[in-house]
């Protein structure tokens, strides 16, 4: 079967779905490779590709490498994305990986696409395996690389190097040789390069060996968050996109079978915490009270909140001062929320808790929570204050600090899908500010 149709078939066995994804192009054989294959597989697909590039600032030439991805892309008639770390010579492997998938994700999200997708390959996976398993890696690491996780999909999981490098040359594809691929500094590298070679000559079938290693873990981590979603009473629940569980049934169960189902969770949210952090986590929350928290690392946290132990991303950049929504349409991005406003005609009821509300145009802002707020609950007696309406509506301390508000002639008048107060309300069928307020996705 041709190239072209494997990889068609592949990406169909994804289940992407239309829409618009990142392609995220180094300009090594790799990516190049699967630029060029989704652009002739388009008929197939129907995805709308726009083509991410990352210059790390790392080798002298890669300021060239960007503007050599930027041609392909305008030859490919696609949008091109790219920034500049500067993250310098010494950068670690870890390090860069990091800030790229930062900004990957941070674009995807500005850009409104459903994937990012990149160029890891066969050989890629078995050096995974190998690199985790030196690294002391649970079963759930040594599963190595999944097809799609976390907004990323990997359509090349099923060809190896050797194949890729083979279809550039066959079309005429330029790329671009890494020196990184090639420094034994880097632990990828140096597997590459010399351990995998060594081992190919001591062991000829190393490789099915970690194919093997690959699918016994992960028939391991499936069977551990077939079990997440599964146990009695745990209730597991990823609403709101935030992964929970009922934290008494957790917590009477025996640590270690606590400790695998936590870790589930934990992987679930997409947190890249391990087993080692997973426990000492769990451990500082088995005598605390409802609000407290535990680091996991990258600013992952577990937090209890209403009896459930919840695992928190970190937390989004402050979404900064008051913001007048002084025109008569628009939107705005608040922390991990999107809002939207638009002038129409009032309907004749309103939801206290919903995630929309009309207001009689007048100066409105958004702002963050302040202690002390206090507003008139629509349909209510008296104020209350704002914090006594996330307790009711079940809101986590983490993410009050977050939440926009909207206030109207200097007074609190909604906490999106908390509590809608009595101020500003228009009569039924008037001119008013239609505002829509949901977390960005």
């Amino acid at each position: 079967m041709r190239v072209l149709d494997r990889f068609a078939e592949h990406l169909e066995g994804l289940r992407l779905g239309p829409g618009r994804v990142l392609v995220a192009v180094s300009g090594g054989p790799d990516s190049v490779a699967l630029l060029d294959l989704l652009v002739r597989s388009r008929e197939h697909h129907h995805l709308e590709l726009i083509v991410a590039h990352v210059d790390h600032g790392i080798q002298p030439e890669s300021t060239l490498v960007a503007h050599e991805v930027e041609a392909l892309a305008r030859e490919y008639g696609l949008r091109f994305l790219t920034t500049r770390l500067d993250l310098g010579p010494k950068t670690s492997e870890t390090r860069a990986r990091a800030a790229r998938y930062a900004w990957l994700r941070a674009t995807r999200q500005a850009q409104g696409a459903r994937w990012i997708l990149t160029a890891h390959h066969a050989d890629d996976q078995r050096e995974t395996v190998l690199m985790r398993a030196l690294r002391g890696s649970g079963p759930a690491g040594l599963a190595g690389m999944s097809a799609r996780e976390r907004g990323v999909a990997r359509p090349l999981l099923g060809f190896s190097r050797r194949t890729l490098r083979r279809y550039c040359r066959t079309h005429g594809l330029r790329w671009w040789n890494d020196p990184a691929n090639r420094d034994p500094r880097h632990l990828r590298s140096w597997i590459r390069r010399s351990l995998l070679p060594e081992l190919e000559e001591r062991m000829p079938d190393i490789a099915r060996k970690l194919g093997e290693l690959r699918r016994h873990a992960f028939r391991d981590r499936r069977a551990w968050d077939e079990a997440l979603w599964s146990w009695p009473g745990l209730d597991a629940s990823a609403e709101s996109g935030s992964c929970s569980v009922h934290w008494p049934v957790l917590l009477d169960l025996p640590a270690t079978l606590a400790a695998c189902l936590t870790e589930s969770l934990v992987r679930n949210a997409g947190a890249p915490a391990g087993p080692a952090r997973v426990r000492r986590a769990l451990a500082a929350l088995a005598f605390a009270q409802s609000g407290a928290t535990a680091d996991l690392t990258g600013g992952w946290r577990l937090e209890l909140a209403f009896g459930r132990l919840r695992v928190v991303p970190p937390s989004a950049p402050e979404a900064g001062g008051p913001r007048f929504l002084s025109t008569p349409e628009g939107q705005t991005i608040w922390g991990p929320w999107r809002v939207r406003w638009t002038l129409e005609s009032a309907p004749g009821v309103q939801a206290r808790d919903g995630r929309t509300a009309w207001f009689i145009p007048s100066a409105l802002a958004l702002r963050a929570w302040r202690p002390g707020d206090r507003l008139a609950p629509l349909g209510g007696t008296g104020r209350r204050l704002a914090v006594r309406c996330f307790q009711d509506a079940r809101v986590p301390r983490s993410e009050r600090v977050s939440w926009p508000m909207v206030e109207g002639a200097g007074e609190l008048a909604w906490i999106p899908g908390v509590c809608r107060s009595d101020m500003l309300i228009p009569a039924a069928g008037d001119p008013a500010l239609r505002i829509d307020v949901e977390p960005r996705g």
